[in-house]
């Protein structure tokens, strides 16, 4: 094994899934995960696809060892009070939370609605999206995690926002019921849940704040609905252009952006069932399935990206940061390909 890694908070769905892609990781060893109330159970009764998979149990938050890499899978706000203590058990701290996201600490008092404990360290933490971090992440020590929402558009758009092609964005985000996390809630139980499609965001939503930050713009709007879904999530982004574009452009662009990407493929087909982007096919995979279309009538152009929060949005493209941080191969660990039918 080539490093040793820990979980921070492992019984959260995040955490979860970060443990299952590390178990499998050829240069990771797991050495151990944290929980403040599970400590001293084994990790399967917090995520029972692991059982007999790993022998470990988990340890309170004070027994948290030393070791290569931490991953911190804290509730927003508790990674940032407490980041020099991890940055003194780890020498690359992955915080998957939303506290070093933003490089401007005056964007957590508009967005998060609280002052920044730790303002000093945002400009160090470089953001956990390889496909527009890579070449920052190389050596970085602090990684931020990502928004499984704002992952979504943000590849979805990034082509377009390149090319300088958008004037105005708004954005139709469907998600499943896993991105309200582990902890249940009124609006996560099952009477409340099922057979619904309730929009809880219409506008304003706080991972806007990392689109403006990522594609450079502040014309972009989205509306957040709860399907019934356990993973995924899937952005519609119609898009005013600054002028008239054609399909063979748009193929360019997408193109020459992802062409190279490990996990991101172009899905815009002509024909058949599958032929724009669904999250349904990617359930545990990091890849990330960005499509387009355009509306002959009004010229505008329809983004597409699906992903699953989990993954892509969430543990996925934290170990991909990871990898890239530390050397390995970017794809190390990261191979599954989804499941179909799920």
């Amino acid at each position: 094994m080539s490093v040793t890694a820990t979980i921070v908070g492992g019984t959260g769905y995040a955490g979860g899934e970060l443990a299952r892609i590390l178990l499998g990781h050829p240069e990771v060893e797991l050495v151990a995960m944290s929980s403040r109330g599970s400590a001293g159970e084994p990790i399967h009764r917090a995520h029972p696809n692991l059982r007999g998979v790993s022998s470990l149990s988990f340890v309170g938050p004070e027994n948290v060892p030393a070791s290569d890499v931490v991953f911190l899978c804290m509730p927003h706000g508790e990674a940032a009070r407490e980041i020099k203590r991890y940055q003194g058990l780890a020498r690359v701290v992955v915080d998957v939370s939303a506290d070093f996201r933003l490089r401007d600490p005056g964007a957590y008092s508009r967005w998060y609605a609280w002052d920044h404990p730790a303002p000093g360290a945002l400009d160090r933490a470089v953001y956990g999206l390889a496909e527009v971090s890579r070449e920052r992440l190389g050596g970085a020590t602090l990684i931020s995690g990502v928004g499984c929402n704002a992952t979504a558009m943000n590849l979805a758009l990034l082509p377009l926002a390149r090319a300088g092609l958008i004037e105005r964005v708004i954005a139709d985000v469907k998600v499943g019921s896993s991105e309200a996390g582990a902890e249940a809630s009124a609006g996560s139980h099952h009477a409340t849940r099922a057979r619904a499609v309730r929009t809880y965001s219409p506008s304003g939503h706080r991972h806007l704040a990392e689109v403006e930050q990522v594609l450079g713009i502040e014309s972009v709007d989205a509306t957040i609905t709860a399907i019934e879904m356990v993973r995924g999530v899937l952005c519609t982004a119609h898009v005013t252009t600054t002028r008239a574009v054609e399909m063979k452009e748009l193929w360019k662009l997408y193109r020459g952006t992802y062409g190279d990407e490990p996990f991101v493929r172009v899905v815009a087909e002509r024909g058949g069932m599958n032929r724009l982007p669904d999250p349904r096919v990617l359930v545990g995979s990091n890849f990330a399935d960005v499509g387009f279309a355009i509306d002959e009538r009004s010229g505008r152009v329809i983004a597409l990206c699906a992903i699953d929060n989990l993954v892509k949005g969430a543990a996925g493209s934290a170990v991909q940061a990871m990898n890239v941080a530390l050397g390995f191969e970017e794809v190390a660990g990261l191979g599954f390909c989804g499941l179909h039918p799920a």
